[in-house]
């Protein structure tokens, strides 16, 4: 009878160390987590006229792999579902249905393209999914009192305009300057971030637009010589900027050419359209090239490069594509990690607008990852650089432009 005496002892204790472990008592899951799985879904362009993004999905399913070999989030596996919308906004729609309702994802992560990121943004908030480090820099992703569940990562298309403005009103302010964009709310931003730095104080003589269904630019780029521009401001995704690269070295047109960033791939870009042709290119930068002999002996770059030799060994390791996708998978695994055992949309969210000074090796010296509430922006710097015929020079200090009203 002895050992029953010391049954409410020992429920007491019990109780007393039910209460001091949290970490048990406040597992918390929405759809898409459990105790072994997080699933991660994720939308890009495998096929179509931005295809040459595809390297993203794949080089963030190998980071995950990398991550799930090391043994996971917290003992969780990612599971990452990844499907092409070929760059179509209409097939985003269905593949962000397909991601929410059936496979029942927590958050989807990364999804690609203004336009297609535009179709499913009013779904994905009153859905109350997160729409989360969008890859574009569309200027509209930071606005969490409209759009709480959409969060950008990049910088932003109206401040990487503005420091074009700046470069060119210092450097050649009696240009005459010429505008290739593509006709939607991401070649838009662009052009709106230029015009509102430049302040009407450099002509724009022509204003070409092209859509993603055009079979070529080749039209726009004679078009835009003939109007005597000596300054070509070209907004394109990959496919149309190594067509304009190409052609303008064909009509012998040499303007100073300024190249948006998501576009500068020296891999997926320059090289297709000819690395003499693009010699002399401008553009800006947040992350390391690996073209870049610069980080040759820097640590962060050797690690990238094992986990690619490792985890993507058919990647291409001369592309910014790789590096990108890279990155933005080491972000969301940070936010993964800082959501500990409560798994739910909500505080995915809460983490991801909770990153101070995130400092990934990837990304250049003096750059890093800052979110709050208020600031779903989570990278604002940006560097100029010119294209020396085999990779990409910086130049200039660390620069943050604001974007206007």
């Amino acid at each position: 009878m002895t050992q029953f005496r010391y049954w409410p002892v020992a429920l007491a204790v019990l109780g007393m160390a039910v209460m001091a472990s949290p970490v048990a008592a406040q597992k918390k899951y929405d759809p898409g987590a459990n105790d072994t799985e997080i699933k991660v879904g994720n939308i890009m362009p495998y096929s179509g006229p931005a295809s040459a993004y595809g390297t993203i999905g794949k080089v963030q399913s190998a980071y995950f792999a990398k991550i799930n070999a090391e043994g996971g989030i917290h003992g969780r596996k990612i599971n990452y579902l990844s499907y092409d919308d070929g760059y179509s906004p209409p097939k985003t729609v269905e593949q962000a249905r397909k991601l929410v309702e059936s496979d029942e994802v927590l958050l989807i992560f990364n999804p690609l393209g203004t336009p297609p990121n535009s179709a499913i943004q009013k779904y994905m908030n009153a859905k109350k999914v997160p729409q989360l480090f969008v890859a574009t820099g569309a200027t509209k992703w930071n606005d969490p009192k409209h759009f709480p569940w959409t969060m950008g990562w990049q910088p932003n298309y109206q401040s990487e305009g503005r420091i074009y403005a700046e470069y060119l009103l210092k450097n050649h302010p009696q240009g005459r300057i010429g505008v290739l964009f593509q006709n939607d709310d991401y070649g838009k931003d662009y052009v709106k971030g230029l015009k509102d730095g430049l302040a009407g104080k450099m002509p724009i003589v022509a204003e070409l637009p092209y859509e993603t269904t055009d079979p070529t630019v080749d039209s726009q780029i004679i078009n835009l010589k003939a109007s005597g521009a000596d300054v070509f401001f070209d907004v394109t995704t990959p496919k149309f900027a190594a067509q304009a690269i190409k052609k303008a070295a064909e009509i012998d047109w040499k303007p100073v050419h300024l190249l948006n960033n998501v576009s500068n791939s020296v891999g997926s870009v320059l090289r297709p359209a000819g690395l003499e042709n693009a010699k002399g290119i401008l553009s800006t930068a947040y992350l390391k090239d690996p073209t870049d002999p610069t980080w040759k002996d820097d640590a962060a770059y050797k690690e990238w490069l094992a986990f690619m030799d490792t985890y993507y060994p058919e990647g291409d390791k001369t592309s910014t594509f790789t590096v990108y996708g890279y990155l933005t998978a080491q972000t969301m695994v940070q936010v993964l990690k800082q959501c500990g055992d409560e798994l739910t949309r909500e505080n995915v969210m809460r983490q991801a607008a909770n990153l101070k000074k995130l400092d990934l090796g990837m990304l250049l010296p003096g750059i890093t990852v800052n979110t709050s509430p208020t600031d779903f922006a989570p990278i604002k710097q940006m560097r100029m650089e010119r294209f020396t015929g085999e990779r990409f020079e910086l130049f200039g200090p660390v620069m943050t432009a604001e974007v206007g009203s």
